[in-house]
């Protein structure tokens, strides 16, 4: 399994949007749960989130490939989770 990063910062009603549709899914799929899912909140750890390319929140890393960022639907999350798992 590798790690799952979602850049984010309080506020953004799409990160929001996000973290319910996460919450949802570790619910309904328990097993994702196993994944290492790391929320990092742009404002507080600048210095890490300068380190990936991304231009909108939330983006989100699997490993260190960008699989997505912006506006996201249940389907978009449960592909980063599949490939994290795979």
């Amino acid at each position: 399994m590798k790690e799952i990063k979602m850049f984010m910062f309080d506020g953004c009603p799409h990160c929001r949007k996000a973290r319910e549709i996460i919450a949802s899914l570790l619910e309904s799929e328990p097993e994702y749960k196993k994944i290492n899912f790391v929320m990092i909140d742009e404002k507080i750890e600048s210095e890490v989130a300068d380190k990936y390319d991304y231009y909108y929140v939330p983006a989100f890393y699997v490993g260190e490939k960008k699989m997505h960022e912006g506006k996201v639907d249940a389907e978009i999350i449960k592909k980063v989770f599949k490939a994290a798992a795979e």
